[in-house]
């Protein structure tokens, strides 16, 4: 076995510290050019003032946030803003559900032009958005970027080529010198469209602490933005007090990172890519050994984090090596011994280098890389608890906002409530309290182009504006005619089901997707605008029987075409959820708003993997959302429909995907029923409230929907 060795921060860090510098007073001036500016610029500070006095006049001035190329999951975010009620979020539009290619980092121009329909429809145009701000500053990011390739040289600088973070290399900054000028040219102005480009990590801190419960509350609020990247660091911390931010801390490293950490260790450990291994990790770690005690990895992994005074985490890169050459060699030999060589990137996506959980109990490799799984999040999680207990020590609060991409991680969310409760208080800080924290429901990228367009909003004195309690942004709804345009298609069967306009109306069509779940049916509803984030919460939704133990393997083998091990979600009623969860006080603030958006699991009560066993994971907890009959009527509707015909008002839900990004459009929605032969149906709900449904036709057609309908119908007379 060879010596543990233990080396932190770069070989090269004063040189590294100087290209920094210079690449920034560099770059500042070179893309404010090119019509790029930085938030304290001139031609910021006059866009603030314009917006400001616009503001005192009463009007309603329109900020758009733009997620750019240079970085993953482009998009566009509108907001509205008041004087009297702040911000409002109008969209949020990823430019992945409108191409079909998951985590894009193209131009967003789908995105741009729904936006512009959207201002249209308000009787508006792109003339009347205000500012345009971005999810980046992009100096310090360019800055970054040669700072990081310059840390560890000679072997670093092929940063300089291959991609530091997901889609983020200096490749794709190229594309972003060009920007402004060719937003202007697809509106039709006469010059460059001028942008105003907002620092990545106070865009996700702003935004999570304003949406939250906790944005009135009198004490301080502790915000922490654990991420993959950032433009200046991949940890930062914040406090919120009188409505006001401040920066407590950022890392300013890019690899002393914990979404590194586990997006470099899940894809070569799992086998899939960057931005598609981490969910998936976190769902094969359930089925290894959680425990510190007897994990057989665990104690030799966690020395690739080292976890130092003040909430430091710092990657031991005596072990690691993806500061250097994230894709094509990650580890280093102290690594390669504890964890077996990494896949290589030609081998991601092989089925034979993926997580087999069917074979754990027959293939010892499986159960050997299902324990390695369990101890890369048990590491991470230690992680997380190391930073936030710094967090909360030197603010003295008990709320705690947690935002970034890290925070997609949603079991290492529960343990955190689970952490710090009465007695880490007690200790802590001499009071009986516990933690409440909350997670907004686009926590990763695709969330900080409404940070920005948020932020921009404060900046220029607007108040803060309400908080959020859903997530249904993305995109318009679909319209009558758009519906009918993609029921053409030849090889499906569908038919008009009734209209949710009226309250009897919805309750009917709730009633028969019911009955159908009821009946072993598996189907998906696609209905108003969607969810904007990586999670399907009830408008782009697959649901199925709870209480079926066979819906998990038949659902994942026969509609998804994915892993056995992938867990499926509890969707509840509130009263449903503490009947069958141990739903946290720590996150019960706005009547358990945090469960809202499948952000946080929750461990299972004794009776739910009898009752519900398609919902409780391998390691007894379900990652839950609750609905409202507020935000989402024809969902809440369908469970108390279920409640009526299986006993509890809970359902399976999975996105309405197949290989690919949720279903955006009509024409998608067919798409992804044509792909799935697993799937019953689809119940889609036009803008006008006209609900159809489609299903299989001609030769693939099974009977069973119409099967259902039929003694559905019958019953109804």
């Amino acid at each position: 076995m060879l010596k543990p060795k233990i080396r932190t921060g770069p070989r090269h860090p004063r040189i590294a510290g100087a290209g920094y510098e210079f690449t920034r007073w560099i770059s500042e001036s070179a893309m404010e050019r090119r019509g790029l500016h930085k938030a304290n610029s001139d031609f910021a500070k006059q866009t603030l003032a314009s917006i400001r006095e616009r503001l005192l006049r009463g009007e309603s001035v329109y900020i758009a946030g733009l997620a750019c190329p240079g970085t993953h999951n482009t998009g566009v975010a509108l907001v509205e803003v008041t004087q009297s009620g702040g911000p409002r979020l109008i969209i949020n539009n990823e430019e992945e559900r409108f191409s079909g290619n998951k985590h894009t980092n193209a131009f967003p121009e789908a995105s741009l032009n729904d936006m512009r329909k959207v201002l249209r429809r308000m009787g508006r145009d792109i003339g009347d958005v205000a500012a345009f701000v971005t999810t980046w500053d992009y100096s310090a990011l360019l800055a970054m970027l040669i700072r990081t390739s310059i840390e560890e040289a000679p072997a670093s600088l092929k940063l300089l080529r291959a991609p530091i973070a997901p889609a983020i290399n200096l490749r794709q900054m190229d594309q972003v010198r060009r920007l402004s000028r060719k937003l202007g040219g697809m509106f039709g102005l006469a010059g460059p469209l001028p942008l105003i480009c907002l620092p990545h990590h106070d865009n996700h801190a702003w935004y999570s602490f304003a949406a939250s419960p906790f944005a009135d509350a009198q004490e301080p609020i502790a915000i922490a933005v654990l991420d993959g990247t950032g433009d200046i660091g991949s940890i930062s911390l914040y406090v919120a007090e009188n409505g006001e931010m401040k920066r407590l801390y950022c890392n300013e490293s890019l690899f002393d990172s914990l979404g590194a950490f586990y997006t470099v260790i899940s894809s070569s450990q799992g086998g899939w890519t960057w931005l598609s291994s981490e969910g998936r990790y976190m769902g094969a770690a359930a089925w290894g050994d959680m425990n510190r005690a007897t994990n057989p990895y665990y104690k030799r992994l966690k020395e690739v984090l080292q976890l130092g005074p003040n909430g430091e985490v710092r990657l031991n890169r005596a072990m690691a090596n993806w500061h250097s050459d994230p894709a094509d060699k990650p580890y280093k030999p102290l690594l390669i011994e504890i964890l077996g060589p990494p896949l290589r990137p030609d081998q991601l996506w092989n089925p034979d280098a993926m997580l087999r959980v069917e074979d754990i109990h027959h293939r010892p490799d499986t159960k050997d890389r299902l324990d390695k799984a369990a101890a890369t999040q048990m590491v991470f999680e230690d992680a997380m608890i190391h930073v936030v207990d710094h967090l909360l020590r030197i603010t003295g609060t008990n709320r705690l906002v947690l935002t970034g991409g890290v925070a997609l991680n949603a079991l290492g969310n529960m343990r955190l409530l689970e952490h710090f409760d009465e007695a880490w208080f007690e200790k802590a800080q001499g009071r009986k309290t516990r933690l409440h924290m909350w997670v907004p429901p686009v926590p990763g990228d695709p969330g900080v182009p409404i940070g920005a367009a948020w932020l921009f909003a404060h900046m220029a004195g607007a108040p803060r504006g309400a908080a959020l309690s859903h997530a249904f942004y993305c995109g318009l709804p679909p319209t009558h005619a758009d519906i009918t345009a993609a029921l053409q298609a030849e090889d499906v069967a569908s038919t008009a089901i009734g209209n949710v306009s009226s309250p009897e109306g919805r309750d009917a069509i709730a009633d028969l997707m019911a009955y159908m779940v009821a009946q072993g049916g598996v189907i998906a509803i696609y209905q108003g605008a969607a969810e904007t984030g990586p999670r399907a919460l009830g408008h782009r939704s697959i649901l199925a029987n709870p209480c079926d133990p066979n819906v998990r393997e038949r659902l994942n083998e026969r509609v998804k075409y994915r892993e056995a091990i992938r867990p499926l979600a509890p969707m509840a009623t509130l009263e449903a959820a503490l009947d069958y969860f141990q739903l946290e006080d720590g996150a019960s603030d706005a009547d358990y708003n945090a469960y809202n958006y499948m952000v946080l699991t929750a461990h299972s009560k004794p009776q739910a993997r009898e009752k519900i066993p398609a919902v409780v994971h391998a390691d007894g907890t379900g990652r839950i959302q609750i609905v409202r009959a507020q935000d989402d009527p024809l969902t809440y509707a369908y469970l108390k429909a279920l409640g009526r015909h299986i006993g509890v008002e809970m359902s399976v839900n999975t996105s309405f995907n197949v290989a690919g990004p949720i279903a955006q459009t009509p024409a998608q929605a067919i798409d992804t029923l044509r792909r799935s032969k697993g799937l019953d149906a689809v119940v889609l709900v036009a803008d006008d409230g006209t609900a159809y449904a489609a299903w299989h036709g001609g030769e693939r057609d099974s009977g069973r929907f119409t099967g259902w309908y039929a003694a559905w119908t019958s019953a109804q007379r």
